[in-house]
């Protein structure tokens, strides 16, 4: 189970990626992240009858989950791409995988989850990690510290959807929860774009190459892989390697977008990977189920 964890680290890194390269508005970025991804994964879920079934089996309380996941989900988008045009992708990245912080709280009063010190320690240091990289970043300005509050607001989002899925999951398939949250989430940004009458269409080659890129990458083979993985591991498991996004963001940024990588990131990256490492290292069992 841990490569998967890694491989949905690596896929969600490049998000910020292709967002910087889009030119378009971060409705429609996310509108098509999330439509596009509810297409193919719908189609699978209607193929089989065992999710057909599922599906006809729901229960008011899950349906009305699905709808507040999806709209948790489809804010925590729009919002961190609208802290993307307003602050740099080392700051928004640093704080918007600060998510653990809303995870562990919801973990200990909503599903009793125990952490001992070496856990507690990890938490402390990746999360000290985070600060350190995006430090030597902040910028003192308006724009900037509304940049970051907006990312701040939607690390709490993730870590809505991420927690309401640790429940709802107990039951549900992970292809089921992800049509019913995808579908309210695309609704939700479909008809909030149509409100900023930004157009749906339009657009260059290089951003549908980059909208494609976060939705097959990025959604595909990072946000559906940890949605599936809420049936194996907490949301605070989740959101600790989520973590590691931040590093790899500044890495993938160093590469393509030649942001540079100061001496403070490097340490924050480095510190980062050691607390994952000890968190993970304390959850071992867990994780090699």
């Amino acid at each position: 189970m841990a490569i998967f964890l890694f491989i949905g680290v690596m896929a969600l890194s490049a998000s910020a990626i292709f967002v910087k390269l889009a030119d378009a508005p971060s409705s429609i970025i996310a509108f098509y992240r999330i439509f596009i991804s509810f297409c193919f994964i719908s189609i699978i879920t209607i193929s089989k009858k065992s999710l057909r079934t599922e599906i006809k089996s729901l229960s008011k309380k899950e349906i009305i989950l699905s709808v507040i996941s999806g709209l948790s989900l489809a804010l925590h988008y729009f919002l961190w791409f609208q802290s993307l045009n307003l602050t740099s992708v080392a700051s928004s990245t640093v704080i918007v995988t600060l998510q653990p912080l809303f995870a562990f709280v919801a973990g200990h009063f909503f599903f009793k989850e125990q952490y001992n010190k070496l856990a507690v320690l990890g938490f402390i240091t990746a999360v000290a990690g985070s600060v350190i990289i995006g430090i030597g970043d902040f910028q003192i300005s308006k724009k900037a510290l509304l940049g970051d509050f907006i990312a701040f607001i939607s690390a709490g989002l993730i870590s809505a959807y991420f927690i309401i899925g640790q429940y709802t999951r107990r039951r549900l398939s992970a292809l089921t929860w992800i049509s019913l949250t995808y579908f309210s989430a695309f609704i939700f940004l479909g008809i909030l774009s149509y409100s900023m009458n930004v157009s749906f269409v339009g657009y260059s080659l290089n951003t549908w190459i980059n909208i494609l890129g976060i939705t097959f990458i990025s959604t595909m083979l990072g946000q559906v892989i940890f949605t599936w993985l809420l049936k194996y591991f907490s949301a605070t498991i989740i959101s600790m390697t989520i973590l590691g996004e931040a590093a790899g963001t500044c890495i993938l940024g160093y590469f393509i977008l030649h942001e540079s990588i100061s001496f403070k990131q490097l340490i924050g990256i480095t510190v980062i990977l050691i607390g994952i490492g000890l968190f993970l290292w304390e959850k071992r069992k867990t994780i090699s189920q």
